[in-house]
This record gives structure tokens, C-alpha cells and sequence, in this order.
């Protein structure tokens, strides 16, 4: 049974992913008039952008970092800079709660039922739903900066009574460690690690004292990576370039309505257009009892969706919304044979029939 009809504005908000759902039984039985009510969806798209933030600490001796260790282009300013690595689109399903629908059953079905999530979206009728896999997005790991440097420092450099002097014996200390390392790989050390294990921390222990101290002179690089999702409801016509969020070097992700960020522009185009049909008030009729005599389900059109940020293209996929489709109905007579009932199978997020068993 139809309950009412949907009309669909578009939505533009910033969220975080939504998880996979839990499906329920529900049993249509005499107490429920033998039918079970649920939600056809409506097509959402969520837009998670990947986001590197780099933050470039100056040393303390960047003005040296020449004169003593030859480095052309130590970091001369503390900053933080945002670039935008990636754009993941995904298709989700929104219950349309002005869309719901009964599968209503004869009395005489053998023990009918359905499974719905847990918001209503249907999943399956007579059989257990199949697992719902989602692929979880992978974001990289970061680069995290070094440990204080100072605590290094030896206690000739403490006390040096000027900036260039301690720059000078920093850079001392930074060349005996790479003596050291040396005369360790070249077996010519004084003292050499007396095993393979003793070997790795020594040379690890080496490692992060050079890159340390070295970072007093060129500076340090650390970086993280996040995500941000604009999820995008399509009414029923096409989006032409609409702006889905702005990007700035500065700020990363910031509201559509900051110019101080680039935009991000999602268009979307209809592949197989609606053909316009005047119905009359007696096949307005004929159809509305057609959707109130069986279980509805949607047919979603194909569509083009680009994604486009600094004059290129980042994204560009086929896509399906049931804004753009229509709907169908599999007749209540289906589900009659009381010796082997029909299994249908759905995509929960789209509403529409996947598989018919007999």
C-alpha cells in the first residue's frame, strides 16, 4: 500500500561515513494483518575527500643550514599547508520515509516474512538476507616529526655562547655520527656491536640522532591524513556544476560560501531521460491501484557523475539514481505456492530487485 509520494530537494551537508546497518526479521502474521511495512530509498551520494595537512617546523639553525651541511632549501617559515589527495564517491540509500509501502501477504501464504534494515529499507523477503560487504576507505599513514633534538645536544653545545657557535658544534656532532656509521659498516669501528641484534639498535640509535639534529638546520616535515564527507541528495533533474564544497592550500575544507577556497563542482546528468506522459485521471487511477496491489520496488536510471576541481576532471563514473528511474510492482499472486514460496532479493540502497528464486 502506497502511503504517499516524495519530492526531494537537495541537500548538501558535511558528515562522517555511515556504518554498515543490522538487518531484522519481521514475521507477517495475523497480529500485523499479514503485511509488513517499509521504505523504498532515495539515491544520496557521499563525496569523502582525503586531505593531507603538512606542517613545516623551522629549525633553529635554518641559517646555517648552507654554510655547515650544504642544504639549499631549509624550511624558512613555520606553515601548514592543505592538499587534496583524493575523492571517493560512494552510492547510499536514504530511507524516503514519505515513501513507504506494505508487503502485504494472503492469510493463506506459508509463514511469509521479510527482513528490513534497521531503517526500514527492505532487504529480502522470504530468505536470509546475504552479507553486506563495505569496503572500508584506506587512508595513508602519516609522518610524525622527530623527538626533541636538544636532548642531544651535548653539553659543550649548551653552553656556546652564541647561535653560530652552537650551530657549529651541532653540525660537528652530526659528522662524527656519520663517521661512526661508517666505521660501523666498514668493520673499522674501535668497538664493534657484537651481534646482529646489538648491530640494528646501534644503527637505528644512529639514525635518529643524525635526523634529529639535522632537522635543527633544514627543518621538519610532519604530515596526516583525514577525510571529509559531503553527502549529496539529487532531486529529480540534473546538477549542472553545483558547488559541493571549496578547498583552500590555507584552511582545507571550508563551506561553500567561503571564497577563500577553490570550489569542488559535482555534476550529475540523467543517461536515459524520463519520457514526459500525460496520464489521464483514469490511468492515474489504474496505476495508483497497480502500486497498491503488490510490493513496490524501485528501477533506477543511469546517470554520469563528474566530480571537477581546479579546472580538471578528479572524478568521473556511471552511476545509478532512483530519482531519475521510476518504480514497478511484483504482483501479490507471486508469493501464492505454499509448497516452494518465491525468495526476492534487493539492493537495500537502491531499492530495487536483485535476484527472483523460485
Amino acid at each position: 500500500m502506497r502511503v504517499k509520494s516524495y519530492i526531494l530537494t537537495l541537500l548538501l551537508i558535511i558528515s562522517s561515513c555511515a556504518s554498515a546497518q543490522k538487518t531484522v526479521r519481521v514475521n507477517a502474521v495475523k497480529a500485523n494483518d499479514y503485511g509488513v511495512v517499509y521504505s523504498l530509498p532515495v539515491t544520496s551520494f557521499e563525496v569523502t575527500l582525503t586531505i593531507k595537512k603538512s606542517t613545516y617546523q623551522r629549525g633553529d639553525f635554518y641559517t646555517f643550514a648552507q654554510r655547515y651541511l650544504a642544504i639549499d632549501n631549509p624550511v624558512i617559515e613555520n606553515r601548514v599547508v592543505y592538499s587534496l589527495e583524493d575523492i571517493n564517491v560512494v552510492n547510499r540509500g536514504i530511507p524516503d520515509k514519505n515513501n513507504s509501502y506494505m508487503v502485504a501477504f494472503r492469510p493463506k501464504s506459508v509463514e511469509p516474512f521479510v527482513f528490513l534494515r534497521e531503517d526500514g529499507l527492505i532487504v529480502s523477503i522470504n530468505a536470509e538476507p546475504e552479507s553486506e560487504v563495505r569496503a572500508d576507505l584506506i587512508i595513508p599513514a602519516g609522518v610524525s616529526g622527530s623527538e626533541n633534538p636538544r636532548r642531544y645536544l651535548s653539553q659543550e653545545t649548551l653552553m656556546a655562547g652564541s647561535t653560530a657557535k652552537q650551530a657549529e658544534l651541532v653540525a660537528r656532532q652530526i659528522f662524527d655520527l656519520r663517521r661512526s656509521r661508517s666505521d660501523i659498516l666498514s668493520g673499522e669501528a674501535e668497538s664493534m656491536p657484537p651481534d646482529g641484534n646489538a648491530y640494528n639498535v646501534v644503527m637505528s640509535e644512529i639514525d635518529r640522532q643524525e635526523k634529529a639534529l639535522t632537522e635543527l638546520f633544514a627543518g621538519s616535515l610532519e604530515t596526516e591524513y583525514f577525510t571529509k564527507t559531503v553527502v549529496v541528495v539529487p532531486e529529480q533533474n540534473n546538477i549542472d556544476r553545483q558547488v559541493i564544497a571549496r578547498f583552500s592550500e590555507k584552511l582545507g575544507v571550508v563551506d561553500v560560501d567561503n571564497l577563500a577556497g577553490e570550489p569542488i563542482y559535482l555534476s550529475l546528468t540523467n543517461k536515459t531521460p524520463k519520457v514526459d506522459m500525460q496520464l489521464s485521471a483514469k490511468e492515474l487511477q489504474r496505476l495508483e491501484s497497480k502500486l497498491s496491489e503488490g510490493i513496490v520496488y524501485n528501477i533506477p536510471a543511469k546517470a554520469d557523475l563528474v566530480i571537477e576541481f581546479k579546472n580538471r576532471v578528479a572524478k568521473n563514473m556511471e552511476v545509478d539514481v532512483v530519482q531519475f528511474g521510476t518504480k514497478d510492482v511484483l504482483v501479490r499472486r507471486m508469493f501464492d505456492n505454499n509448497k516452494q514460496p518465491i525468495k526476492v532479493f534487493f539492493y537495500p540502497e537502491l531499492g530495487a530487485v536483485k535476484q527472483v528464486v523460485q
